[in-house]
């Protein structure tokens, strides 16, 4: 029984793990490059513009960052958050 209840809180765990959104004001160049059309270039660009400029207001910020345009914005919108 007690293999199953840890089995239990395991899957929800993960599951947990696999719908959180990824915050773009604290998340580190591996995070960010989890999120679909963000690469290494670009998870840096993101992080060299968090580091210059400060957190990011909200979502739609992101299209500051030279290389990341609307199109990709509303591809990962789901999945990023800025800690609202």
């Amino acid at each position: 029984m007690k293999k199953l209840y840890l089995t239990l809180m395991l899957i929800l765990f993960f599951a947990t793990a696999a719908f959180a959104k990824v915050n773009i004001n604290t998340a580190t160049m591996e995070e960010l490059t989890t999120l679909n059309g963000i690469g290494k270039t670009k998870a840096e660009a993101i992080v060299a513009y968090r580091t210059a400029n400060g957190d990011f207001k909200t979502v739609d910020d992101l299209a500051k960052v030279k290389g990341i345009g609307d199109k990709i914005i509303e591809k990962i919108k789901p999945e990023i958050t800025v800690g609202e």
